[in-house]
This record gives C-alpha cells, sequence and structure tokens, in this order.
C-alpha cells in the first residue's frame, strides 16, 4: 500500500488498482481533500504528474473539480437511481472530452530521458486523465467484474481485484485485513477465556 504525505489528516491511499478507484478512495475515513495542498499530494502520489510538476497554480476551484468528480465517480460505480446515474454519466462524459496533459521527453542532467509536460497542466486536463480512466474501467467488462467492496467492518472502500483466483477480501491487507485477523484472533480468546 502507498501512502501520501504524513501532515495529512488521513494518508492517502493509491492501492485501489485504479486511479479513478483511488480518488473514491479520498472520502473515507474521513475527507482527506481536506485542502489544496491535500488535492496536489494526491495528484503527485496518483501519478498524474511527472516527479517534479509544479501545481502552485492549483486552487480551490481544482479542489471542488476534483471532489465533484470524485462523486459522479462513485455513482457509476456504486450504483444509484437511474436520475444520479444518468447526470453522473454525462458529466463524466464531459469531462473526459478534456485534453490530457501533453508529456514530453527532456534529457535529465545524467543524460538520460525523462518525462515531464509540455507546460503546468491545468485542472480539465488533470481532471480528463481520471475521467477517461473511469470510462476505460466501466466499459471493460472484465475490469468492470473485477470491482469489488471493501468486506472490512464500516469500509466503504472500492478496488480492482486482480489477484489469483479473484479472492482479494480487503481494499488492503494491511488496512481492513489486519483489522479482520485482530478481531477473529480476539473472539477465539474470548472464546477459550469462557470454556
Amino acid at each position: 500500500m502507498a501512502l501520501g504525505s504524513a501532515d495529512i489528516a488521513y494518508p492517502l491511499r493509491f492501492d485501489a488498482g485504479r486511479v479513478c478507484l483511488d480518488l473514491l478512495a479520498t472520502t473515507h475515513p474521513g475527507e482527506r481533500l481536506d485542502g489544496v495542498g491535500a488535492l496536489c499530494a494526491w495528484i503527485r502520489g496518483a501519478g498524474l504528474v511527472p516527479d517534479g510538476t509544479v501545481l502552485d497554480h492549483a486552487d480551490g476551484v481544482w479542489l471542488a473539480g476534483f471532489r465533484e468528480l470524485r462523486t459522479r465517480i462513485g455513482v457509476l460505480v456504486r450504483g444509484g437511481d437511474t436520475l444520479s446515474h444518468g447526470r453522473a454519466l454525462r458529466r463524466v462524459n464531459e469531462v473526459a472530452l478534456g485534453a490530457p496533459p501533453a508529456p514530453v521527453a527532456v534529457r535529465a542532467e545524467d543524460g538520460r530521458l525523462v518525462r515531464e509536460l509540455a507546460g503546468p497542466p491545468g485542472c480539465g486536463a488533470l481532471l480528463a486523465v481520471v475521467a477517461r480512466d473511469a470510462v476505460e474501467l466501466l466499459t471493460d467488462p472484465v475490469a468492470r467484474t473485477a470491482v469489488r467492496e471493501c468486506e472490512g467492518d464500516n469500509c466503504p472502500l472500492v478496488y480492482l481485484d486482480t489477484s489469483r483466483g479473484r479472492r482479494r477480501r480487503w481494499c488492503s491487507s494491511e488496512v481492513c485485513g489486519n483489522r479482520e485477523r485482530v478481531a477473529r484472533h480476539r473472539r477465539r480468546a474470548a472464546a477459550l477465556a469462557r470454556a
């Protein structure tokens, strides 16, 4: 499990298997995108921009845009009534039409080629990357059937199950899996103590 910046109230997670699902994970256990700094950390951690990309121009409009897209993707992934599903689908499709940031290859100081962006990325361009990922996920029948909801107590996170045999049960073995194993151990110990 890759975690984001420690100065954020809740560490960022990037273990859902898709960028659009990682964006959904920013709502649990509390709001992880609680400011522009947290959003920029998520954008970097999700790999939407190459290392070293300056995001000083990000602002509250960006934050609102990513939160709104997150809500729309959540409706499409988790389901909802027909009206909200239709609105969400229209919005995700609109956002996906945007041009993603243009990468260029440049020489690093050591002579190897590295990826940079042709210019500072705009909010719409970064949102387009996430929306396109959602469109690809939702229209790929194999990937769509691999979307699972965590079986952990009180964990609403969804993830892409790419495990052998499709037997993954938790969003993260280190987080919800450990909680389940600890709870199981305590139940057994309590049962033995009563016996």
